[in-house]
């Protein structure tokens, strides 16, 4: 399977669009900061990830009433990415063209503010809107609509998982002939009160600072954002004669059915995965140059992770989370993590896992500590994993 990638567009705290994201990400610079949208205080953690100064102009603001802020930021990222992929629509066919969006939560800042009004005001006070605003599949159907697109088209809800989940579909069914270009990645907005309440529950949340692999972790922070890939068939983009960031090669996926919340300890599905990516893309192990891991910063994800790379890999590879910069970005996680790992490869940078302090003797791989590395990445591989043992890998090549 070879599918290129000819866009990128990304809206997360280090940036809203390409270069000021990725500037920002070589950095190693922390983006995480204190709660102040509303009153955090009760909560596990009272930090996030937060977008700020979003500039919404693309948007009609009519249709800015409609929609919950999870929609917001993938049309944003959206329009980012077909206008860097220099795709012109008109020219091609609706039927060809599919949306394959991942997202974990929902809209909820929309949800909680209408349901509010519904048990103030009564049925009067609630929006038309609400039905259509909060639930996981509207920001396909918002692209989908804004850009008159009818092809095959999927949202994927697998927690943390969602995004890349949703980007190997799309390679798969382009790979597949279905369709001739895909817009992919995913969505989150969980810096709401009810949201962040769902993610405290399951006690994996940081109070922060986020420091994923470090023997003094304490979980991940939370952070809101989206990234979209326009993905194309490699002879479509061939044919248009547009720049090719990197080409999708292998994709696998497997689930450890062990604990309806908790990882394999040994991480046995998430190294089969891997294989399975590997074997996929015609890869040995020693091709692979760069890991953009999961990074979870839990001491049961991050040791699992640690001995499912170990057992596929037997030198030691660089492995580094760049979302301890910005949060984990729950569905949107893995679309921002492929975004980071094309940049890397254009620039030949790996970018750091920072907070990295205290080595753990139980994960004891390269994971890139606080400083961004000059290094060729010919071949990348990115995991992601959500609750109840979902495991995606993804492996890409420099195009």
């Amino acid at each position: 399977m070879k599918v290129a990638i000819t866009g990128i567009g990304i809206v997360a705290p280090p940036g809203v669009c390409k270069e000021e994201f990725w500037q920002n990400i070589k950095a190693g610079k922390s983006f995480i900061s204190p709660i102040t949208r509303f009153d955090a205080s009760t909560y596990p953690s009272q930090v996030a990830g937060q977008v700020e100064n979003l500039n919404t102009n693309p948007i009609p603001r009519r249709l800015l009433k409609k929609i919950d802020k999870f929609s917001v930021m993938a049309l944003i990222a959206t329009d980012q990415a077909l206008k860097d992929a220099s795709l012109d629509l008109a020219k091609e066919n609706p039927y060809s063209i599919g949306i394959f969006t991942g997202n974990a939560l929902g809209g909820w800042l929309y949800a909680e503010t209408e349901l509010r009004d519904l048990y103030v005001e009564g049925r009067d006070g609630v929006s038309p809107y609400l039905a259509s605003a909060w639930f996981p599949a509207a920001p396909q159907g918002q692209i989908s609509i804004y850009y008159g697109i009818k092809g095959y088209s999927k949202t994927v809800v697998a927690d943390r998982a969602s995004a890349l989940m949703a980007i190997g579909y799309a390679a798969q069914v382009i790979g597949n002939k279905k369709i001739d270009i895909a817009f992919a990645g995913g969505t989150e907005a969980p810096v709401t009160p009810y949201a962040l309440l769902c993610c405290s529950t399951e006690g994996s949340i940081s109070r922060g600072p986020y420091r994923p692999f470090d023997k003094e972790r304490n979980g991940f922070v939370i952070g809101e954002g989206a990234g979209i890939l326009v993905l194309e068939d490699i002879e479509h983009a061939l044919k248009r004669g547009v720049n090719i960031y990197g080409l999708i090669t292998g994709y696998g996926t497997f689930c450890n059915g062990i604990d309806r919340i908790m990882p394999d300890p040994n991480g046995k599905g998430l190294a089969k995965a891997l294989k399975a990516a590997l074997d996929m893309a015609g890869y040995k192990p020693q091709d692979i140059d760069y890991i953009c891991a999961d990074g979870v910063g839990t001491k049961l994800g991050d040791i699992s992770e640690t001995r499912a790379i170990k057992e596929v890999f037997e030198k030691k590879i660089p492995v580094s989370a760049p979302k301890s910069m910005f949060g984990y970005l729950l569905g949107a996680a893995g679309a921002v993590d492929v975004i980071i790992a094309l940049l890397a490869m254009q620039n030949s940078i790996i970018p750091p896992t920072i907070n990295y302090q205290t080595k753990d003797p139980e994960c004891d791989l390269d994971y890139v500590p606080n400083k961004s590395r000059p290094k060729e990445i010919k071949r990348a591989l990115i995991i992601s994993r959500g609750r109840g043992g979902i495991n995606a890998v993804l492996t890409i090549e420099r195009g």
